[in-house]
């Protein structure tokens, strides 16, 4: 195996490179894992590469294996599946979900790999942190049988909540977007979809993640009274405006953030961070989830393509990330 790894990092916002990464050889507890795909969590990932994490939020923000600071230099990412090639036999060989930047391999403790489930393929696999996050706001907003729900903004994220919700009995979900491109993806997934002004309103709960005021407003339009949005969007250094007059009040409205940070006080007391994770994978054997992969480019390539992916020239729900089969 090669003692030198090849890493992707922000050099200065809006300018990335590759990088060379010495690679130490695993101890007893460790793990050496060759890379097979990764993927671009767009809004996080888009935000961090133009300069856009606040800074009093550098460390709340810090990814479990970043290097560097923000705003740059910093090699950042968390979405990473790989063949352990080095480590504790039970493990040896295995295809496993790390919380990792892009990197053609790289050596962590043996507990930070997730094994991936023989049912999932390892280029769906690379969706887990993001059906992580959607599982655990699903846990904060606690939907019940027969709940009429809205997902406002059918990202990665909003996609992940609704392909979900799908599946709860007797529910009635929409997934809202103003791109009526996004109609395709909600079909793959079985959900029903409107755009913003079409929305089904008297909703007992919307999920919000489409990161803009619009969607936001759009949010609290369509709750009944005493209905609750859960805000899922990451603005970052951005400041919003909430219209918090007119009926906010006197319908007794909730917003209520969720973030995957940490695990959702529902659960905290009888799951971990590595039950939810296992969680997420579990649901990945539904082939549905491979709607919300719209794009794959190899590695090489990535400071060409992270600029596109944040201006929104290159269009994308997840961004697929390929590497080299030893050899090549």
């Amino acid at each position: 195996m090669p003692r030198v790894a090849c890493a992707f990092w922000l050099s200065a916002p809006g300018q990335g490179e590759i990088r060379a990464e010495p690679l130490a050889s695993p101890g007893a507890d460790e793990v050496l894992v060759r890379t097979v795909c990764s993927a671009v969590s767009r809004g996080t990932e888009t935000l961090v590469f133009r300069g856009g994490v606040p800074e009093s939020q550098h460390t709340a923000m810090r990814a479990p294996f970043q290097e560097g600071d923000f705003p740059a230099p910093v090699k950042y990412g968390y979405l990473n599946v790989g063949v352990v090639e080095e480590g504790p036999p039970a493990l040896r060989g295995r295809t496993v979900f790390c919380l990792y930047p892009h990197q053609t391999h790289y050596v962590v403790p043996a507990g930070a790999v997730t094994p991936v489930p023989d049912s999932v393929p390892a280029a769906r696999a690379v969706l887990a942190g993001t059906v992580e996050t959607a599982v655990n706001a699903l846990w904060d907003a606690a939907p019940l049988v027969g709940d009429r729900i809205a997902v406002v903004g059918a990202g990665m994220v909003g996609c992940s909540v609704a392909a979900i919700l799908a599946r709860y009995p007797a529910v009635r979900v929409q997934l809202v977007d103003a791109d009526p491109a996004r109609a395709g993806t909600a079909r793959a997934l079985g959900v029903d979809f409107a755009l913003p002004e079409n929305a089904l309103g008297d909703c007992d709960l919307v999920v919000h993640a489409s990161a803009t005021e619009d969607g936001l407003a759009r949010s609290l339009e369509l709750l009944a009274p005493e209905g609750t949005v859960i805000e899922l969007s990451w603005y970052g250094d951005r400041r919003v405006s909430l219209p918090l007059g007119e009926a906010f009040h006197s319908r007794r409205l909730v917003v209520r953030s969720s973030q995957v940070g940490a695990v959702s006080p529902a659960r905290r007391a009888r799951r971990t961070y590595a039950d939810r994770l296992a969680l997420a994978l579990e649901l990945l054997a539904d082939p549905a989830f491979d709607a919300l992969i719209t794009g794959e480019s190899a590695f090489e390539d990535l400071p060409q393509v992270l600029p596109r992916l944040a201006s929104g020239d290159l269009p994308a729900l997840c961004h697929r990330i390929r590497y080299a089969p030893v050899g090549r």
